[in-house]
């Protein structure tokens, strides 16, 4: 009778302090690669890169098959990533720009409710986002030529008496390519370029090279995994695996289709999520992040936040969504402008630029792929799908069919069929733009570089025009748009 009562008073304590191991708060990681395409990890039908990691935590939790970033350049889509917000709302939608040090961040929010919070790899977001992190350990010594030398041993070092939030940014895979452990994985006489690349043998380099580290950036995700399962956290924490825009190629980085604008997204959730294949078709646009994680940490979501957390998605991967996604492209060393929204049938994008080529970054102007474009340019050999990157003028409008073209290669903007859903997304486009602060300045930053290979500055070079949205001051804006 003593050992009844003993066992029903363990009982009731547990209950009355909520001492079970499922009242502990989730834990998460965000593994962020640098340069990587949706379309670039095993699980998502690439056959030739080797991601054994990732892919087996897809096999084991939700793969999302239409997440969109809202900018394909690297530190307005952190940033919008965040802070929950677009970027023309963040203050700083072009390349190596900040949002004002008074923004609220996701790991601000989460730190100021009892969670450690710590950063590990590329930095890339300003000073604002400083006061969110405990620990950030960002310098090459820490970090490595990968972005991810601490990302363990951060993990090892954390207080064991708090939830956590890990932002792990990896390095992988920036150009430039530089020897390390697992360069050599991809044989480029195995490689076949995708079909807007030559098929040529310093393509076929490239892209190995670029493979190479993809699959770093998968090895390193597995060592994580290994120490949470050796500390017994790996069933308490969520874990995200995605991109920051798409890979450093022509065709694809800076270009809101969605070789640029779409990111892998892995959600692994084993507490929560029933560990067999389960797959998301719903539009997820990555503003959404934030509120999301805020909503299973039951902390109270920022009013700032533009976002609607997805965590009936999580809790039912068959469940719609959005009706639209929305993006945006500003400068990233060359002058751009253009916006993007997506709906379940149809891309609309708006470029208010027509008049300059889409060749992609410095970058990828600069690699040898591109300068097997333009051999082949020379030789007037280029297929059309090539050739678009060349274009001048451009359209100003351009729409895609999802149903008959998923690739978006051919626009039917002009097509009299099609008259309806562009009118449609263009007002839904101009509603966003409107409801946000969105605007086309009359001056925005220009040409930093010659658009040839070699980084050559022009005589703008370090001059900024009117950041998109200033003049409606936009970064005070907290209406949501279309959703």
């Amino acid at each position: 009778m003593k050992h009844l009562l003993l066992v029903f008073l363990i009982i009731f304590f547990i209950e009355k302090f909520n001492l079970t191991a499922s009242n502990k708060k989730t834990n998460f990681i965000i593994f962020i690669a640098d340069d990587i395409s949706w379309d670039d990890f095993g699980c998502y039908g690439n056959t030739q890169v080797k991601t054994p990691v990732v892919d087996d935590l897809a096999e084991k939790g939700i793969k999302f098959n239409n997440t969109y970033l809202t900018a394909s350049s690297c530190s307005p889509s952190r940033n919008s990533i965040l802070t929950g917000r677009y970027p023309h709302n963040t203050g700083a939608a072009e390349l190596h720009t900040q949002p004002p040090l008074d923004m609220i961040s996701l790991p601000e929010a989460l730190r100021e409710n009892g969670y450690f919070t710590a950063h590990a790899g590329k930095w890339h977001m300003g000073d604002y986002a400083e006061r969110g992190f405990e620990v950030i350990s960002r310098t090459y010594e820490e970090i490595g030529n990968s972005g991810s030398d601490s990302w363990v041993q951060v993990l090892q070092e954390r207080p064991r008496n708090k939830p956590f939030f890990l932002w792990y940014a990896s390095l992988d895979a920036h150009r430039d390519w530089g020897e390390n452990q697992y360069s050599g994985t991809h044989n480029p006489d195995s490689i076949v370029p995708p079909f807007y690349l030559h098929n040529g043998p310093e393509t076929r380099k490239d892209l190995a090279q670029y493979y190479d580290e993809v699959h770093r950036f998968d090895l390193r995700i597995g060592e994580v995994i290994a120490e949470l399962e050796r500390q017994g956290d790996l069933d308490n924490t969520l874990i995200i695996v995605m991109s920051d825009n798409g890979r450093p190629f022509p065709h694809s980085k800076t270009r809101v289709n969605d070789r640029g604008m779409k990111t892998p997204f892995v959600i692994f959730y084993p507490g929560k999520v029933a560990t067999k294949p389960q797959i998301s078709n719903s539009l997820i646009s990555v503003i959404d992040i934030a509120p999301t994680i805020l909503e299973v940490a039951g902390t109270q979501i920022p009013e700032s936040f533009q976002g609607v957390s997805f965590l009936p998605v999580i809790e039912d991967p068959a469940k719609e969504f959005r009706n639209f996604v929305f993006a945006e492209h500003n400068w990233h060393d060359y002058e751009a402008h253009t916006r993007m929204v997506r709906d379940k049938h149809y891309m609309y994008i708006l470029n208010s630029r027509p008049n300059l080529s889409q060749l992609g970054p410095a970058d990828a102007v600069s690699s040898p792929s591109y300068r097997e474009l333009i051999e082949l340019k020379a030789t007037g050999k280029l297929s059309a799908a090539q050739a678009d990157i060349f274009m001048v003028p451009r359209a100003n409008e351009e729409l895609f069919d999802y149903t008959k073209d998923p690739l978006q290669l051919l626009n039917v903007a002009s097509v009299p069929e099609y008259t309806m859903p562009l009118k449609e997304l263009r007002s839904v486009l101009q509603k966003w733009m409107e409801e946000t602060g969105d605007n086309i300045p009359g001056y925005i930053t220009t040409d930093w570089y010659l658009r040839v290979p070699g980084y050559i500055g022009t005589e703008a070079k370090d001059v900024r025009g009117e950041m998109p949205g200033a003049a409606n001051n936009a970064v005070e804006n907290k209406n949501k748009g279309p959703f």
